[in-house]
């Protein structure tokens, strides 16, 4: 990949999270901390692992390993994570939209949470985000459902169908 096709995934993710986003802030507080099982059991828990996952990356990105998720991250109001995921994303923009071909397939070092080092290239580690992103969105959908509320499309050709410049 290259670094316009980098900028290209993520603004996909962005107009992705955005629309899921925007379901997620028209719920109830009853259906968005409704315990519906699962590995995150509540629309709140899947949406705030993907907006502080998002965050721990961009920080280790930017050359530090967080030791925890942040402490927001915690919070049961959709709009403050809403807010965090907005400006994880506008962030993010500035620092990809500054890198060379060469830092792309540069090695990143951090920290997992758990404390383990790890090391890969950046290339790989902003798919991995943006996948990551993609498969906890799908969760989210599968939840909107389940508590009465028609998730959006956030398929990647319905993306480009809806941002092109050359039509549909």
């Amino acid at each position: 990949m290259n670094g316009a096709d980098i900028l290209d995934l993520y603004r996909y993710n962005g107009w992705a999270n955005e629309r899921i986003t925007s379901s997620v802030l028209t719920l109830s507080r009853e259906a968005f901390t409704r315990h519906l099982g699962g590995s995150y059991p509540t629309i709140r828990d899947a949406f705030s692992h993907i907006v502080s996952v998002e965050w721990v990356w961009l920080e280790r990105w930017a050359g530090t390993s967080p030791t925890a998720a942040p402490v927001w991250a915690a919070s049961t109001e959709p709009a403050l994570l809403a807010e965090h995921l907005r400006d994880v994303d506008a962030r993010r923009y500035q620092f990809l939209a500054g890198l060379s071909a060469d830092a792309l397939d540069a090695r990143v070092s951090f920290v997992y949470l758990s404390g383990a080092a790890a090391a890969h290239r950046l290339q790989d580690l902003l798919v991995h985000v943006a996948n990551h992103s993609t498969y906890h969105r799908g969760q989210v959908s599968s939840m909107l459902r389940q508590v009465g509320t028609a998730p959006p499309s956030t398929d990647f050709i319905v993306y480009r169908r809806e941002t092109s410049t050359e039509g549909a």
